[in-house]
């Protein structure tokens, strides 16, 4: 290591904050279904989490290599960049957590980096071939091929266990819950504690710490792994409530199709270098899983309100980058009031979490809007085409779940309750 500038520091010391905005942000993609049918204690199931992203942050560094060589160009980026992108990732991270929205910490980091690189050296910076094949189409590709996959995966293990006892098939699907809940943890470790490697890696290339094209150093693999894995084990437990009771109700069959068509998605997309977003994959699974049971409810009033968490995080996180960045162009001073507004804003984003303080111990309970929202014209469609059991009843496996009345219906009917 030729240096290390007060600036380089700030940056790392940032971009390990975010790593463990990541890991409580996201702890929810690997253990909110776990949590959510009861095959774990949330504590536990955090703590195991926790242990195996540390493990996956040592098992390759493909992903990293994305970020620090092939998304920007490394000539044209300074480390105050690299700290303007970091805050419009980190306030990006901490607003949809307060509201309990499961969006794409990975996509907040890219769009924090290309924001303020386009702001620091202009639009030919950053590498569009890169940004398309790499970042956008898994970001549409992942979610859909994760829903597929486990819609199928669902419909194949109640078709297989439709005569089994119902308790010893429940017993035997929440063992293979935890099974593939630690296999996505293991997957979050090897794609997104990467990510802050990656950034960290860039912004030693910027700093002249390290040389151009260089792999991320072990102090840089251990200290994100340690970062993401903090941050995972404090559990980031609004978004677990909405990814677990939010979006549809598990039963552990589900529960175990959805986190092993999500690993099996992140892992794949681990090794071919894609900077996967480990929320879209986990959220498509766990509504593909919905879909796939007889009966299953996808709520899709908050489906909706993710959806368009998607769709902003990459624009607002540039935004906020490229804000922090012309501020940073200003000088020292410039980078102190970033420094300056990001704890600040992060500080009142906390307080504001305490006015409704959600942790392990009310993690499951859920609001009765969202318990009470109807299925939805997708739900319906998807279960008018569901062949039915042998014999035309519902077998004891599938527990399927009775429909609710729509707030209209309510309103005119108070004391009615329809079930089918």
């Amino acid at each position: 290591m030729e240096s290390f500038s007060l600036i380089l520091a700030i940056v790392v010391v940032t971009a390990l904050a975010f790593d463990f905005t990541n890991g409580f942000h996201d702890t929810a993609n690997a253990m909110a279904t776990t949590i959510s049918t009861g095959a774990m204690k949330p504590k536990v199931a955090v703590a195991m989490s926790a242990v195996l992203n540390l493990v996956g942050a040592f098992l390759s560094v493909e992903v990293a290599n994305t970020i620090s060589k092939g998304l920007v160009d490394e000539a044209g980026i300074r480390p105050e960049v690299i700290f303007a992108a970091l805050v419009g990732a980190i306030l990006w991270n901490l607003l949809t957590w307060l509201v309990g929205l499961p969006s794409s910490s990975s996509h907040a980091l890219m769009g924090g980096l290309i924001g303020a690189t386009i702001a620091s050296a202009g639009v030919g910076a950053v590498h569009g071939d890169v940004l398309v094949t790499k970042v956008l189409i898994p970001a549409i590709a992942a979610p859909l091929v994760a829903g597929i996959a486990a819609m199928l995966a669902t419909r194949l293990t109640y078709s297989l266990g439709s005569k089994a006892d119902s308790q010893a098939s429940k017993k035997g699907y929440r063992a293979g819950q935890i099974a593939s809940a630690g296999l996505v943890s293991l997957a979050h470790g090897t794609n997104d504690a990467q990510k802050t490697m990656g950034v960290i890696t860039l912004a030693l290339v910027a700093g002249g710490a390290v040389a151009p094209d260089s792999d991320p150093p072990m102090w840089v693999i251990l200290s994100a792994g340690l970062a993401i894995a903090l941050g995972t084990y404090l559990g980031g437990w609004r978004i677990i409530r909405t990814m677990g009771k939010g979006l549809t109700d598990l039963q552990p069959q589900q529960g175990f199709a959805a986190q092993t068509s999500a690993a099996t998605v992140i892992l794949a997309s681990s090794h071919l270098g894609f900077s996967l977003s480990t929320t879209h994959s986990v959220s498509g699974s766990v509504m593909g899983a919905g879909l796939g049971r007889k009966g299953g409810v996808v709520r899709w009033s908050t489906a909706t309100r993710m959806f368009v968490a998607w769709g902003l995080t990459l624009p607002a996180a540039a935004l906020v980058g490229a804000l922090a960045e012309y501020v940073t162009g200003f000088g020292s001073w410039g980078t102190a009031v970033v420094a300056v507004f990001l704890v600040a804003s992060s500080a009142a984003i906390w307080k504001l979490s305490r006015r409704e303080v959600v942790d392990h111990t009310n993690v499951n309970d859920t609001e009765d809007a969202a318990a009470a929202e109807p299925a939805g014209v997708v739900t319906a469609a998807i279960a008018a085409v569901t062949p039915p059991p042998a014999g035309g009843t519902a077998t004891a496996s599938e527990d399927p779940v009775p429909s609710f009345p729509s707030q209209a219906t309510a309103e005119r009917t108070p004391t009615t309750t329809t079930t089918v």
